[in-house]
């Protein structure tokens, strides 16, 4: 499954909230391969999945998105995408 982590400038946000993807699917032994990236870049990649905040979900029409609350705490990550990637497994 390839998932990837989407904020506006693609630095920090994004890849703080794919470490903690790639820590929630080792746990749930779900196989992922997780990418952080800018809105721009993320446009044309193809992925099973993407995650982002609600303020650029919107944008990826068309394509399945999961929405966080946080790029940062792991519990409320775990709240908000782990069924949509255990559906997606």
């Amino acid at each position: 499954m390839k998932i990837i982590t989407v904020c506006g400038n693609g630095i920090g946000s994004s890849l703080m909230l794919a470490m903690k993807i790639e820590e929630l699917c080792g746990e749930e032994g779900i196989k992922a391969e997780v990418e952080s990236c800018d809105f721009n870049a993320a446009q044309g990649k193809p992925a099973d999945l993407i995650v982002t905040v609600k303020e650029l979900a919107q944008q990826f029409e068309g394509r399945k998105v999961a929405v966080v609350r946080s790029y940062v705490n792991k519990k409320k990550i775990k709240e908000d995408v782990l069924e949509t990637i255990k559906s997606l497994v």
